[in-house]
């Protein structure tokens, strides 16, 4: 089965920046929720959407290259498995210029059903969102 990728392009620009005049460590973290609520979005009915929300259960994430002002970066993500009401998806930023990897995460979420309670990810979610990996049950 071949994963579902969502991708979408940056423009690094002055807020996103620290004192060491490079991309600050936690807009790379903002970055990997904004692409997996993006790909969510984008790929989601409005039933799934009303139905489910996700949250975080825990990051990972291992920075390689520093980003710098005025760079143009690619956000790609991808659910990688599923495991009962948790998901692992990956997040990876690559500076467009020359494809270098520039920070990778993997995002544990666990889906909650309408009462906010964590719920079984079913074929509806699944088939929407093709794992890189094997079903994992």
């Amino acid at each position: 089965m071949s994963a579902d990728v969502y991708e979408h392009t940056i423009q690094v620009n002055l807020e996103h920046m620290d004192e060491m005049n490079h991309v600050n460590n936690v807009v790379y973290l903002q970055w990997t929720q904004d692409a997996a609520y993006a790909h969510w979005m984008s790929k989601a009915s409005p039933a799934l959407r009303n139905q489910y929300k996700w949250v975080v259960l825990k990051h990972e994430i291992v920075y390689n290259s520093p980003a710098f002002l005025q760079e143009e970066l690619v956000v790609k993500t991808w659910v990688y498995d599923y495991s009962g009401a948790k998901s692992t998806r990956v997040v990876q930023i690559v500076r467009k210029s020359d494809n270098k990897l520039l920070a990778e995460a993997r995002t544990l979420w666990c889906l909650l059903g309408v009462n906010n309670r964590p719920s079984r990810i079913g074929e509806e979610i699944i088939s929407v969102f093709k794992p890189e990996k094997a079903v994992i049950y």
